[in-house]
């Protein structure tokens, strides 16, 4: 099964069911995870940094090229409300903007 990473988040290493999105896959595994619009692709509260396996995430949805056209969502960002990992592995972080301020997370 597809693995996600997320390092700067602790305990954050999880199979994502065929399917899920990223977003879906973390809040089944109990991690809390911005979103203001709810997972609708309307924001990039949601959004990874993509540390490597970039190649196993499905093609980039209409949202998330709106937003990288826009100067919204960088080259190697991806938004997890709309992103599925079919196959492989994926590492990433939260970016700095997006963490919530209950949450402890690691340097890395």
């Amino acid at each position: 099964m597809p693995s996600l990473t997320v390092r700067n988040l602790p305990g954050a290493i999880l199979e994502v069911p065929a399917g899920s999105t990223l977003l879906a896959a973390l809040h089944a595994a109990g991690h809390d995870w911005m979103h203001a619009c709810g997972g609708k692709g309307r924001c990039t509260t949601c959004r990874l940094e993509v540390l490597s396996g970039a190649e196993n995430l499905t093609p980039d949805t209409e949202a998330e090229l709106r937003y990288r056209r826009a100067g919204r969502l960088l080259p190697h960002e991806r938004l997890t409300c709309q992103t599925r990992l079919p196959q492989g592995e994926l590492i990433a972080r939260v970016p700095e903007a997006t963490k919530l301020p209950h949450v402890i997370y690691s340097s890395d």
